[in-house]
């Protein structure tokens, strides 16, 4: 049998701190607990796994002896005066699932132990008695319990931002099965439809609309959309976690917007109305006083992103880039020509 590498097994490095871990273990619980993943054996056994090795590495002096005698620090340690692991069941959602060793923190049936992070996490709070159905899902004796947010990443182009967009997408939803309120039982029999898992799959498509002015971080909250509840509790939240991409064109900085604006020597020199382009499509003169110099920054007020509450829009700074002529004709090279040698002369 392969050694246990607690490090490994949380992925982090063996200098992380006490936050990193433990981090590290909330993400992978909220992946792989049971009630999240009901009926995948594989997913209880990565949950076992990983809450053996949050309760070696969350505690100093149990880390310290795991980083000094190694995988089997548990053993040695009672070779050496100390005491031996205790082995008992462990509880999840109310149902006993198997058993495993460590201290009161691994019991999460017991409801002063480290079982406060899942009541938390799952949303079980001042539940004295469970009962269980066919498929394992729990009831709890004073209520339900609301199903656990869902989080998906989603890309959209700086214009989208600008207008706003829609994403569509299909997903399998879990539901509670019609057929046996989710006990996964029909009278004495077990549900024909859910196979006495009590849950049922189904896809649905997700009209999904992202209001305009969000920016990179932003999170999209739909409703309703997340996993399902435990005894016809609610759902959990569908979050979009936005990611803008950078444009070609525009640069964003908060809500506002700077864009190069080409403009031929001759207006920069003589004034004129230059077109600037707007992210969406449309075009604006900017009036351009004579002598402007390159790379001359003007603001137009409001022209910018939106902003994401409502109520107004950024600046959009227009950045003169002076245009220099090419090809000249003979008569164009006589002009420069002399306007030099005035202006050397004057």
């Amino acid at each position: 049998m392969a050694a246990k590498d607690y490090y490994k097994t949380l992925g982090v490095d063996k200098r992380a701190s006490a936050d990193e871990i433990k981090k590290a273990y909330r993400k992978l619980a909220r992946k792989y607990h049971p009630d999240v993943n009901p009926g995948n054996k594989a997913a209880e056994a990565h949950f076992k796994e990983i809450n053996e090795a949050y309760e070696a590495l969350s505690d100093p002096e149990k880390r310290r002896q795991y980083d000094l005698l190694g995988p089997n620090w548990q053993e040695m340690q009672g070779g050496f005066g100390g005491a031996p692991p205790r082995t008992r069941p462990y509880t999840t959602g109310g149902t006993t699932r198997g058993t495993g060793t460590g201290t009161a923190g691994y019991d999460f049936a017991d409801p002063t132990g480290f079982s406060d992070f899942f009541d938390t996490l799952f949303g079980r709070r001042g539940s004295s008695t469970t009962t269980t159905g066919a498929g394992g899902r729990t009831a709890q004796g004073t209520g339900t319990q609301r199903g656990a947010d869902i989080e998906q990443p989603v890309e959209i182009t700086l214009r989208e931002a600008y207008t706003g967009a829609a994403r569509s997408y299909t997903v399998d939803m879990q539901e509670t099965c019609a057929t046996c309120q989710g006990t996964g039982k029909v009278g004495s029999r077990t549900c024909s439809v859910c196979g006495g898992t009590g849950m049922v799959t189904r896809s649905k498509r997700l009209d999904v609309r992202i209001p305009p002015g969000v920016d990179t971080g932003a999170r999209v909250k739909v409703a309703g959309e997340g996993q399902p509840g435990v005894g016809n509790g609610p759902r959990g939240d569908l979050y979009l976690i936005v990611t803008v991409k950078p444009d070609a064109q525009f640069e964003r900085k908060g809500d506002d917007l700077t864009v190069d604006v080409a403009v031929p020597l001759t207006m920069v020199v003589l004034g004129g109305e230059a077109a600037v382009p707007l992210l969406d499509g449309k075009r604006l003169l900017l009036t351009i006083p004579p002598e402007t110099q390159n790379g001359q920054t003007f603001r137009l007020s409001g022209k910018g992103m939106p902003h994401e509450k409502g109520g107004g829009a950024g600046n959009l700074y227009a950045r003169v880039q002076v245009v220099l002529p090419r090809k000249l004709t003979p008569r164009e090279r006589e002009l420069f020509e002399e306007l030099a040698r005035q202006r050397q002369a004057s």
